[in-house]
């Protein structure tokens, strides 16, 4: 059978058990067994288990539940109920200052956790009610929320770029530098945009009345409450950039001060340890069963030689090589409205980035465009995540239309900021530059 159409297969098969409601990693791990034992014979079974030794020895993954574990005690610790009473008191009398400051807060708790979801419901349980309370429009109090979170991937530490820096065998610590710039600059547009809309129409955003606003004492005494968050941060990021640990150690360490900031706060129950500990392993397990799938996937699609053959199409057509990461960029952003983000990356990274390669670009510049449309992904109905997470605990006047529109301009403003970063690879490569050297 031809690379050709072993291809079309493979890609076809899977796409179809997906439609039909199959879990992705049995979808990819079931057309891998069954394409095997047609294309070598069941005796060729044996390669499977040996494909997922070889990923369970991975030391890069072992900081995926560990940055999980760090997300979800610091989602219990209270450590952003200090944070949110601090941008409230600085931000309170700027239109659209409770949006504003929530935007910052989701920032600095991208920077502590790595993942998405942690901020987006701890914010939406704090500040959604005092919003909407001040007479907020409804897309202005859910959409930097939502937005705020999705930052969670991109600002380090990552869980995405430690799943793409597996997959493609590049550097963490460079990954995570890479998303720093773009970060700031993506939140910058958050915040930019929530100003510019309520300074024209403050009646999207109330500024804060004067009778209710802080003294400047009381501002500044409300500072100390971004001392746990900041030591997390350059404990974290510090320990990886500075070379005194791996990021894996680094995961580590964060997990533990995310412990401590708990204990000082004296906000989390046992039984909020124990469900920060289920959950754990519960979405650690979900993108290991994914991981296998995708393991057993890509051996099978290599063996064929069809990342060879792709990578010659690829090079030989003549069209620019800009119009292809274009290509893919949409690729990933359809994908992103039907699929969880780790399995795109499990399906795409693979394929894609051998060709980003041959095409002459940087693979740690493709990874933080890659994660900058996945946090996009988490903003695109019909089944972004952070749409569901907003709508769990949002009032039951908000419903599920709200939630979209509020989610749009911001779908926009990642758009803008993803083509920014295309744009100019500077913003995302100067820092690991300066920091690792300039890759070979």
């Amino acid at each position: 059978m031809s690379i050709e159409i072993s291809t079309i297969l493979l890609f076809g098969s899977l796409i179809v058990l997906m439609a039909l409601g199959v879990p992705l990693a049995f979808a990819m791990s079931g057309v891998a067994i069954v394409s095997t034992i047609f294309l070598w014979g069941p005796s060729a079974l044996y390669n499977i288990p040996l494909s997922t030794i070889t990923m369970t020895k991975s030391i890069v993954l072992t900081a995926i539940p560990l940055f999980i574990f760090m997300g979800l005690i610091l989602e219990r610790s209270g450590v952003a109920d200090g944070l949110y009473e601090m941008m409230h008191r600085w931000a309170g009398p700027l239109p659209g200052g409770l949006a504003l400051g929530t935007v910052a807060i989701c920032t600095i708790f991208a920077a502590m956790t790595g993942v998405s979801g942690a901020a987006v419901v701890t914010m939406g349980i704090i500040a959604l009610p005092a919003m909407l309370k001040r007479g907020y429009d409804k897309t202005i109090a859910i959409g930097p929320i939502m937005a705020g979170g999705a930052l969670g991937i991109l600002i380090p530490p990552s869980t995405m770029m430690v799943i793409y820096a597996w997959l493609c065998n590049e550097s963490v610590g460079r990954l995570f530098a890479a998303g720093v710039f773009p970060g700031i600059f993506c939140a910058a547009l958050f915040g930019g945009y929530v100003l510019i809309r309520c300074a024209l129409n403050p009646k999207l955003g109330p500024p804060q009345p004067p009778e209710e606003r802080s003294t400047w004492k009381e501002r500044f005494a409300s500072l100390k409450s971004v001392a746990l968050p900041l030591a997390l941060i350059v404990l974290v990021l510090g320990s990886i950039f500075f070379g005194v640990a791996t990021p894996t150690e680094a995961a580590a360490v964060g997990a533990f001060g995310a412990f401590i900031c708990a204990l000082i706060n004296r906000k989390m129950s046992f039984k909020d340890f124990r469900e920060a500990v289920t959950r754990t392993f519960s979405v650690s397990g979900f993108i290991l069963w994914i991981a296998m799938g995708a393991t057993f996937f890509v051996a099978v699609y290599t063996a064929i030689g069809a990342p060879e053959l792709i990578i010659k199409l690829v090079s030989a057509m003549p069209v620019s090589p800009w119009f292809i990461i274009i290509g893919m960029q949409i690729i990933l952003l359809i994908m992103g409205c039907f699929i969880d983000t780790t399995g795109i990356a499990m399906i795409t990274v693979p394929v894609f980035v051998p060709i980003v390669r041959a095409l002459g670009f940087d693979p740690i510049w493709f990874g933080t465009i890659f994660v900058i449309n996945m946090e996009m992904a988490f903003l695109t109905p019909p089944f972004g995540l952070d749409l569901f997470y907003m709508k769990g605990i949002a009032p039951k006047d908000v419903s599920m239309g709200d939630i979209y529109r509020a989610a749009l301009p911001f779908v926009v403003l990642q758009l803008f900021g993803m083509i920014t970063v295309m744009a100019l690879p500077q913003l995302a490569l100067w820092l690991p530059n300066l920091m690792f050297g300039i890759a070979k």
